[in-house]
């Protein structure tokens, strides 16, 4: 399975708050805030609060919410311009638990599979 990975430009990252970012990935998974605020456990109106950058979570409020959308909290607050879903960073933790060896094949493959893609949609 593919997924689709948001990017962000590094200098428009640094403007996009916990908020912003919190009620984008929410809108992009078509959910409300009260229907976020049941999976975390609080009431729809903090997470409104949260995204207006009323006030901020804690540190264990952001995992949850993060948890809650499957993405990941690095994303949310700010630490990465790249969207990850959870299925994704777990295939990247599972690549970095391999051997030398065996991760070596598998990025031969992943470039081969890349350098091909590219040179596909170039003549595109």
């Amino acid at each position: 399975m593919i997924t689709e990975l948001t990017v962000i430009s590094a200098t428009h990252m640094k403007s996009i708050t916990f908020g912003k970012r919190l009620a984008q990935v929410r809108k992009d998974k078509k959910m409300s805030q009260d229907e976020l605020a049941k999976k975390v456990g609080v009431h729809g109106a903090v997470i409104g609060r949260y995204e207006r950058d009323e006030v901020k979570p804690s540190i264990e409020m952001a995992a949850q919410i993060a948890q809650a959308l499957e993405v990941s909290l690095d994303y949310l607050v700010g630490n990465s311009d790249l969207l990850l879903d959870t299925a994704t960073v777990k295939r990247i933790q599972d690549i970095q638990k391999l051997e030398a060896e065996e991760k070596g094949h598998l990025f031969a493959l992943m470039d081969a599979f890349l350098r091909d893609t590219k040179t596909k949609h170039a003549y595109k």
